[in-house]
């Protein structure tokens, strides 16, 4: 008897050796599909769509045009840059469309081209298509998990799930509350530590994972939630291994809460924190230009994005981590530190602050880098890049641009060995990667991060 096979599977099947992604993936697209937003009544929107409505994303090549981008540090016009690629010397920026010809009028011979047209559907895209999972203690774990991280997660339901996460192993995941943020959010560290009878906890090595700094980069703050659940699944197979038995993690997922909680109910591509400045109705401080380490007051004023506030640790969120630091975990040997970013597939060593400082081990950093990269890449196949903080920042440019940075205060200060990760992608969605690669991309960073801790834990010093 012979089977007939419908001519829609013939289909797939066909697409699926001439495509670069699987028949799952097609059927995923289609069971996820967004409508449009104009199609929404504006209530059932998840936030105010149409304050995108004129808005796109373009790349803008900077090779040989050296006034353009003396003319875009100036910000003569409106726009907010989302990345910069130092090898093929392009900027990609948000720009409004009128903002957009003007740019055109000043520079004729503009080269540039549109990454994200319709940029209110992309930020709807984002947003969960269903409402927020309730998590309870009656539920298992696990299984509440692997609905957690099929989409991007509010804050209360992120809370949530921590919550679930530490009354489920209270033996070794511990939420310590360091404070309170400028909106009276609970600053929450997760230390991730299990017991052992052959070494003293002061003794322990330390790694310090952090997300979720800038608020609009979510796949941030999902990565870093991903690393631990990876965690707690290694303790359910292999409880004894030397990662967890001989190194202590601390995470902070959501580093900026106030701005991550802001991008959920007002606006999607919020950078800052949420505390008042001396401008009436400027809001927010970059919290990666507020460490004490060679800060800088920033050339940009208090309603932009990358404001540094007026004095050292000025944000809420870097002065309640210091604090932490100084009077609660200076007993601890910090070896690690990785902060968590997006978008575009770097891995950043320092110094941020200027490119004429040499760090301690540079050889040896670069070395762990390539090691990391090289560790993603067998992984998933993914490209990650080296390069020093200062080049990635601008500061080589303009100093100020690099100055104040969680990475520089870290190495300086804390931690052995430092870097911050730039997630996917290199800018076909940037800011707005598609929930599909929550645990793609969280794969990448659990083998990273393995490679990482087997690499502290073969160090000598």
């Amino acid at each position: 008897m012979k089977l007939l096979v419908p001519a829609f599977l013939l289909l797939l099947t066909v697409w699926s050796f001439q495509l670069p992604f699987s028949i799952p993936d097609l059927l995923s697209v289609s069971q996820h599909q967004h409508t449009h937003y104009t199609k929404l009544d504006p209530k059932d929107q998840p936030i105010d769509l149409l304050q995108y409505k004129d808005d796109v994303v373009i790349r803008v090549s900077l090779a040989n045009s050296p006034a353009l981008k003396e003319f875009l540090t100036r910000k003569d016009i409106q726009f907010n840059k989302w990345g910069k690629n130092n090898n093929q010397q392009t900027v990609d920026i948000q720009i409004n469309e009128e903002e957009l010809m003007k740019l055109i009028e000043k520079f004729p011979s503009l080269e540039y081209h549109t990454i994200i047209e319709d940029l209110p559907q992309r930020i709807y895209e984002t947003f969960p298509l269903q409402e927020q999972p309730v998590l309870t203690k009656d539920e298992d774990f696990h299984a509440q998990s692997e609905l957690f991280f099929r989409e991007y997660r509010e804050l209360s339901t992120i809370n949530a799930w921590l919550d679930l996460l530490q009354s489920t192993y209270p033996d070794v995941v511990k939420l310590e509350d360091i404070g309170d943020t400028f909106e009276h959010r609970k600053l929450n560290v997760v230390h991730f530590s299990v017991p052992n009878d052959d070494i003293e906890h002061s003794d322990k090595k330390t790694i310090v994972i952090t997300g979720g700094v800038h608020a609009r980069e979510w796949i941030s703050v999902s990565s870093t939630l991903y690393l631990i659940y990876q965690l707690i699944k290694l303790y359910n197979t292999w409880p004894n291994s030397k990662i967890l038995t001989q190194l202590d993690f601390l995470f902070i997922p959501v580093t900026n809460p106030d701005g991550y909680e802001y991008t959920w109910t007002t606006d999607r591509l919020w950078r800052k924190n949420r505390q008042e400045t001396p401008i009436p109705k400027c809001f927010g401080i970059d919290i990666d230009h507020s460490y004490g380490y060679h800060w800088t007051k920033s050339s940009d004023w208090a309603c932009g994005e990358e404001y540094s506030g007026e004095f050292p640790f000025e944000a809420f969120e870097s002065r309640l981590w210091d604090e932490y630091l100084n009077n609660t975990n200076k007993d601890h040997s910090i070896y690690g530190y990785i902060d968590l970013h997006s978008y575009s597939q770097e891995i950043l060593y320092p110094y941020a602050y200027s490119c004429n400082q040499q760090p301690r081990d540079e050889e040896n950093l670069i070395e762990l880098a390539w090691g990391i990269a090289k560790s993603i890449r067998m992984k998933s196949g993914t490209n990650y890049n080296v390069l020093p903080a200062c080049i990635d920042k601008d500061s080589d440019l303009l100093p100020d641009l690099g100055s104040g940075s969680g990475l520089d205060y870290m190495y300086h200060n804390r931690a052995f060995w430092a870097y911050q990760f730039k997630l996917r992608d290199t800018g076909g969605h940037g800011f707005l990667l598609p929930a599909k690669y929550i645990e793609p991309v969280g794969d990448e960073m659990v083998a990273a991060i393995l490679y990482f801790c087997k690499f502290i834990l073969s160090d000598d010093r």
